[in-house]
């Protein structure tokens, strides 16, 4: 691979990064100006399903000869991304994302019984690490449980149980075309927020204005040129230097939730994040070394 397709590649990555870790604070505008989590996930992701549907036709057309697994990503893709969008909505956003860092965690387990891999050293001390840095975050001294405690941190959690089953998942169709996967990574975000808003319909006349409407275009147009880039770069980037870049993002959401959110972690929520972090850096070691 050529010097400049591998600074593309790390670009592409960085823009995932990036955008991740500064994502909430666009949901959250919207959730103030009466747009839900849930119907700014099913308008922004349908955006990006549009242009996907525009400008990748081909891709588009191939869904049709498409495996069955390829249901089961857009679900787990979906939820994932719903999850992640309403847990950085009404969460702190460090812890939220923490306990989606523990995807490493979920991969081992879902690799180990799905893929039927066998766990080396670095397995079991991404098992190790993960537990006991989300053991040391979550701890509390009143309830003596180390439990998520609220809704948003369940779906924080549950958010990043769906990335890595979304990515054991994608392993087993490697030979799908990545146009196609951010296709149905669009169409599974868009249906999984409908089934809300069939529950609680909501008149757009009411909810939307032109700054929102703005908004969620702007948006839905970063989320389809952003997959596009992540996958782009995945394809192009080995695995063990793409989580030590994915991890820029917890860098990116720090700032950002301390700067436009006034929102801090204590001592205690650091050594238990360090601790998740450094799991996730030596999963990036299980591809290399399995």
């Amino acid at each position: 691979m050529g010097s400049k397709q591998k600074a593309l590649a790390i670009l592409g990555l960085l823009s995932g990064a990036v955008t991740w870790g500064l994502i909430w604070y666009p949901y959250r505008l919207l959730e103030r100006q009466g747009i839900s989590g849930e119907l700014a996930s099913f308008i922004t992701y349908s955006v990006a399903l549009v242009l996907g549907a525009v400008f990748l036709f081909g891709p588009l057309r191939q869904i049709r000869k498409a495996p069955p697994i390829l249901l089961w990503i857009g679900l787990t893709a979906g939820w994932t991304n719903l999850a992640y969008v309403l847990a950085v909505i009404h969460g702190e956003v460090m812890r939220v994302l923490l306990l989606f860092y523990l995807a490493p965690l979920w991969t081992v387990m879902f690799s180990r019984f799905l893929l039927g891999e066998r766990l080396n050293l670095y397995g079991y001390l991404v098992i190790l690490l993960s537990l006991g840095g989300a053991v040391v975050m979550l701890w509390r001294p009143e309830s003596g449980w180390p439990m998520p405690r609220n809704q948003a941190e369940w779906l924080g959690l549950s958010a990043g149980f769906m990335f890595a089953l979304t990515n054991v998942l994608a392993r087993r169709a490697q030979d799908l075309d990545i146009r196609v996967k951010s296709l149905t990574v669009w169409a599974g975000v868009s249906l999984l927020s409908l089934v809300p808003l069939l529950y609680r319909p909501v008149r757009l006349d009411v909810a939307l204005t032109p700054s929102s409407a703005m908004l969620l275009l702007a948006v839905g147009l970063v989320l389809y040129v952003v997959t596009l880039t992540v996958q782009f770069g995945l394809t192009h980037t080995p695995a063990n230097q793409a989580i030590v870049i994915f991890l820029f993002e917890l860098v990116v959401a720090a700032a950002s939730a301390y700067l436009l959110a006034h929102e801090a972690m204590s001592l205690q929520e650091w050594v238990g994040g360090a601790m998740i972090v450094a799991a996730s850096l030596f999963s990036g070691r299980l591809a290399q070394n399995g």
